[in-house]
């Protein structure tokens, strides 16, 4: 499969950039998917010069329910005519960020949630034969610490992220991995990968919600250290991280994993 960046916080491609991410994926059957869809239309212009077409998507999956991630449905729905948008039955509850000017909403646009296009996903989803929805991911190993800065579905509640659902995608002998923000922790999102399929990813593509950790600089450095400890236990997966992420975190991951992480940043493309 071919996996391209057509939103995320970066770009060394001269596209533009939001703080967001989508994922274009073409599979080698020529099944093509949309995993997220950033918080604008950019995701779409994007494409376009990356000569992607966003009418010819087959299938979209949004991750979770925050305006980075599902802010462009309305323009993915004006631009797709067919393909079906599968996210969590929770996603359109309301979601909030704890910020310097106080407290933000972040979630859907809930004038799209009876849209008869969208699958509403419960704790498993199955398409076709080789690809799985899941989330219910249980655990406490490096969750992100900025998820205390967060809160739904009322304003006083810290978010669980019941909401956040993973994207597995099988073909050949590849399983590849792909969460949006990772709040729940990808440790725990591959335990639960695991769990489902009874396989190791040999490729995760996400971002992992280490940037804006409100932490000390070496509780944070603490933190990213278990982190890479944790997934290079993984001896056989390789890593692709992106958005939430943060630059400074990827670069310290990167010094510990070496060549086991990449980033994917807007207009990159890999094969797999």
């Amino acid at each position: 499969m071919e996996i391209t960046s057509v939103v995320e916080n970066t770009s060394g491609k001269a596209l533009p950039v939001e703080h967001g991410l989508s994922l274009y994926i073409k599979k080698n059957d020529g099944l093509s998917i949309l995993f997220d869809m950033g918080q604008s239309s950019l995701f779409a212009s994007n494409a376009e010069q990356l000569s992607l077409s966003v009418a010819d998507v087959d299938i979209a999956v949004i991750s979770h329910g925050h305006y980075d991630h599902g802010g462009g449905l309305a323009t993915f729905l004006k631009e797709n005519r067919k393909a079906k948008v599968y996210v969590h039955n929770e996603s359109f509850q309301p979601h909030y960020s704890l910020r310097e000017n106080g407290l933000c909403y972040i979630g859907l646009d809930k004038q799209l949630e009876n849209n008869n296009r969208l699958v509403f996903c419960r704790d498993l989803t199955r398409i076709g034969k080789d690809m799985i929805i899941f989330a219910n991911v249980r655990g406490n190993i490096c969750k992100p610490a900025g998820n205390r800065l967060l809160f739904g579905p009322d304003e006083i509640t810290n978010d669980t992220f019941s909401h956040e659902q993973n994207l597995i995608i099988g073909e050949k002998d590849n399983i590849v991995l792909f969460a949006g923000c990772a709040h729940c922790g990808i440790v725990n999102i591959i335990h639960k990968m695991q769990e489902t399929t009874g396989k190791v990813p040999t490729h995760v593509l996400a971002g992992m919600h280490l940037a804006k950790s409100g932490l000390e600089k070496s509780a944070e450095d603490a933190y990213i250290h278990s982190l890479a400890a944790e997934l290079g236990k993984y001896t056989e997966t390789m890593f692709y991280t992106m958005h939430c992420t943060g630059q400074e975190q990827f670069r310290k991951l990167k010094s510990i994993m070496g060549s086991q992480i990449e980033y994917l940043s807007c207009g990159d493309a890999l094969k797999i």
